[in-house]
C-alpha cells in the first residue's frame, strides 16, 4: 500500500477523533441537564410528541430526571460550556503551524489529539466537581486542539501533489464521520449506561488512534524509512517548484497578511464554519427540546447528516482532481465551483431548514442536504490554503484558524441570547436564518474575488518569480 494512502486513512481517523472529542459534550448535555421546560409545551408545539415518546423513551426520560448527577444549568450556561472549547482554540493556531514546520506535523498533530483524548476521560469528574471546573477543562482542551489543523496542512503540503489534494483533503472530513458516530453512538450510550460513558469511551478511542499514528506516520516522503523510491520520486516530481527543501526559515509575514487571495479564502471559511458549527452544536438541542425527539432519535438524526457528508466530499473531490488533471478547469475555477456548494447552496438549505417548523420530514431533508453539500469545502477553500503557498501552509492555516474561530466562537453566545427561556420554533428560526445569511454571503465573496494561484512569496528564495498555477 502506498504511504500516502496510509497517511490518508490515519488522517481521516485522526480528524474523526478530533471532532469526536470536541462534539461529545454537545450530545451528552441533553442528558446531563435537568429539563426545565414543561411537557405541556411539547403538546402545544408539536402534535406528534406522542409519536416520539414511546414507553421506553418515557422511562428513560424519567430516569434522567431522577438521576443525582443531572445538573441545573440554564440555556446560557449550556451554551457557555458548549462554546468554551473555542474560546482559546485560536491561540495556538499560528504557533501550531510554526511548530509543525520546525518540529514536524507528525508530533504536533499526534500530541494534540492524544492529550485532548486523555483530558476527555476527566470530564465526568470535573462536571460533578462544579460547573467552573468543567468550563476550565473544556477551555484547555480547545487550546490544545488548536494546533491540529495547521499542522496537518503543513503535512499535506509536503506529501500530496496538487492534482490529488481535493481527494486527499476529503480525509479531513473524517470530522463528519467522527461527529456522526459520536451522535449516534452516544445516543445509545446515554440510554444504556448514562452520560458519563460517552467521555470514557471516546477518550479511550482517541488514545488508541494516537498509538497507531505514532507508529505508522512520518513527516515527509524523505524521512519515511520504507517508502518506495518510485512513490518518493513521483511525489517530488509532482510537487515541482511548489516545495523547496532548503527554504529560508523566515516567514514572509507582510506578504501573507496583505494577500487578497488569502483574505478572501479566510472570509469564505468563516461563513462555512459558522453554518456548520451552528448545525453541529445546536441541532441536538433543537431536536430534543423543540421537536421533542427522544435520546436515541436525537442521536441518530443529529449524526446521519454528518455520516453522509464524507461520501459526497470524497466523490466530489475525485471529480475535481480529475478536472484539474486533464486541464478542463484551472485550480482556481475548481475551488470556486466547490465554494458554490459548500457556502451558497449550503446556506440556502439552512434557510429552508429554518422554515421547516413542525414538519419533521422537511426539517430532516433540509438538514441532511445542508450538511452533505458542505462537504465540497474539501475541494474549495480548504485545499486552496495549500495551493497559495505549500511551504507556508501550516502558518496560513494557523492564521485562518485564528480568525475563523475568533468569529464563530460568539455563535453559541448569540444562540443563548436568542433562545434564553424561549425554546420556541420562532426563536430557533432566527438562529438558522442568521447562519444561512453568513454562510451564503461569504461564499459570494470567494466566488468573485477568490484565487488559488501559487503566490510568489511561497519561496522567499525566489523573489522574482511570478504568481502561477502549480504544474500538474
Amino acid at each position: 500500500m502506498q504511504k500516502r494512502t496510509i497517511l490518508w486513512y490515519m488522517t481521516f481517523w485522526g480528524f474523526a477523533m478530533n471532532f469526536m472529542l470536541r462534539m461529545n459534550l454537545n450530545i451528552a448535555i441533553v442528558s446531563m441537564v435537568r429539563q426545565t421546560t414543561k411537557l405541556k409545551y411539547y403538546e402545544l408545539q408539536n402534535e406528534s410528541y406522542e409519536h416520539h415518546s414511546s414507553p421506553n423513551a418515557s422511562s428513560s426520560f424519567n430516569n434522567i430526571l431522577n438521576q443525582e448527577n443531572v445538573f441545573d444549568w440554564d440555556e446560557r450556561q449550556q451554551n457557555t460550556v458548549k462554546g468554551a472549547f473555542f474560546w482559546l482554540h485560536m491561540v495556538l493556531q499560528i504557533p501550531g503551524g510554526l511548530l509543525a514546520q520546525k518540529f514536524g506535523a507528525k508530533s504536533i498533530f499526534g500530541f494534540s489529539n492524544g492529550l485532548v483524548a486523555l483530558l476527555t476521560c476527566a470530564i465526568p469528574f470535573m462536571a460533578k466537581l462544579n460547573f467552573e471546573a468543567l468550563l476550565l477543562l473544556r477551555i484547555v482542551q480547545g487550546l490544545i486542539a488548536g494546533v491540529a489543523w495547521p499542522s496537518m496542512q503543513a503535512m499535506t503540503g509536503k506529501w500530496i501533489p496538487p492534482h490529488e489534494r481535493s481527494r486527499f483533503v476529503s480525509a479531513y472530513f473524517g470530522t463528519s464521520v467522527g461527529t456522526a458516530l459520536t451522535y449516534i453512538l452516544c445516543g445509545y450510550l446515554m440510554d444504556w449506561m448514562g452520560w458519563e460513558s460517552i467521555f470514557y469511551v471516546t477518550g479511550l478511542i482517541g488514545l488508541l488512534w494516537h498509538a497507531c499514528w505514532t507508529y505508522l506516520i512520518y513527516d515527509s516522503p524523505n524521512t519515511h524509512p520504507t517508502i518506495s523510491e518510485k512513490e518518493r520520486k513521483y511525489i517530488e516530481d509532482s510537487l515541482g517548484n511548489c516545495i523547496v527543501k532548503n527554504i529560508s526559515s523566515s516567514t514572509p509575514w507582510k506578504s501573507i497578511i496583505t494577500s487578497v487571495p488569502l483574505i478572501v479564502n479566510i472570509i469564505s471559511q468563516i461563513g462555512y464554519n459558522w453554518g456548520m458549527y451552528t448545525i453541529s452544536l445546536q441541532v441536538p438541542t433543537y431536536f430534543k427540546f423543540v421537536l421533542g425527539f427522544n435520546l436515541k432519535q436525537t442521536g441518530i438524526w443529529s449524526g446521519i447528516p454528518h455520516l453522509l457528508l464524507w461520501p459526497f466530499s470524497f466523490v466530489f473531490g475525485c471529480g475535481c482532481d480529475y478536472l484539474i488533471k486533464i486541464k478542463i478547469m484551472s485550480i482556481t475555477n475548481v475551488r470556486k465551483m466547490a465554494c458554490v456548494f459548500s457556502n451558497i447552496i449550503h446556506g440556502l438549505f439552512m434557510l429552508l431548514f429554518s422554515f421547516s417548523g413542525n414538519n419533521e420530514t422537511f426539517a430532516i431533508f433540509n438538514l441532511v442536504s445542508a450538511v452533505v453539500v458542505s462537504g465540497a469545502i474539501s475541494s474549495g477553500a480548504l485545499p486552496g490554503i495549500v495551493d497559495l503557498a505549500p511551504n507556508h501552509a501550516g502558518v496560513l492555516q494557523g492564521i485562518n484558524g485564528t480568525i475563523v474561530f475568533c468569529c464563530i466562537s460568539i455563535s453559541p453566545y448569540i444562540v443563548g441570547l436568542i433562545t434564553f427561556q424561549q425554546q420556541t420554533i420562532e426563536q430557533w428560526k432566527k438562529v438558522f436564518i442568521v447562519s444561512a445569511a453568513v454562510c451564503s454571503t461569504t461564499g459570494l465573496a470567494f466566488l468573485i474575488f477568490g484565487s488559488s494561484k501559487l503566490q510568489k512569496w511561497n519561496n522567499v528564495e525566489q523573489k522574482d518569480s511570478k504568481e502561477i498555477e502549480p504544474i500538474v
